[in-house]
């Protein structure tokens, strides 16, 4: 396998040196774009609890902490290398947030204690969705909500050869991860498109 591809199939579970590289990469550039993208629609209040779902090397976390300056944040990655990065990025706010590894299919979230829970680039690497969204739906509280970003819309030729390259990826459409959605019990769902690029953020609430 080619160093290129080999670096790109960290995506799913990032280790190792390739692993650190990847993470680094992903709390800059167009991923901290793609992120505040998604940031950016949410209401700027009423946010005393979060997770992060898939944190990767820890900046989502610090954007979500200084957003919302009263709220604390859980941190959850299936990489304990993603964890342990995460920790060290957020080690100044390490009183208003927790990193711990774990799998979304088992999620150690208290039932109906969250205010917020974010996905960046991850649900690609979810395996079943309807197991997942509804350990998400669980853990919100009433109006609570669960906001996915993908640089992908599923319908953009990048996005579908990446999926290629990456073994576990799956590409949803925005229609797929809302069917999904409102299977899980969200009754309200909506997708916003970024104006240029096939990036989509979808907000379901509780």
């Amino acid at each position: 396998m080619a160093d290129s591809v080999k670096y790109i199939n960290n995506a799913r579970k990032p280790k190792g040196m390739m692993g650190k590289k990847l993470l680094d990469r992903m709390n800059g550039g167009r991923h901290a774009e793609l992120a505040d993208f998604g940031l950016d629609a949410l209401p700027e209040g009423g946010v005393r609890r979060m997770a992060d779902l898939g944190c990767g090397g820890g900046r989502n976390v610090a954007a979500l902490l200084a957003r919302y300056a009263d709220a604390y944040c859980v941190g959850i990655d299936y990489s304990p290398l993603a964890v342990r990065l995460a920790a060290q990025y957020n080690a100044q706010q390490a009183s208003r947030c927790r990193l711990m590894q774990a799998d979304v299919a088992a999620l150690p979230l208290e039932a109906g204690a969250y205010d917020l829970i974010t996905a960046f680039e991850t649900v690609y690497f979810w395996g079943d969705l309807g197991v997942a969204f509804a350990n998400v739906y669980a853990a919100l509280s009433e109006g609570g909500t669960f906001m996915i970003v993908n640089e992908t819309d599923g319908m953009d030729e990048e996005g579908r050869r990446v999926e290629r390259l990456i073994e576990g990826m799956t590409v949803y459409t925005a229609d797929e991860l809302c069917a999904f959605l409102r299977k899980a019990g969200f009754a309200s769902v909506e997708v916003r498109h970024h104006h240029t690029q096939p990036w989509i953020a979808v907000y379901a609430r509780k």
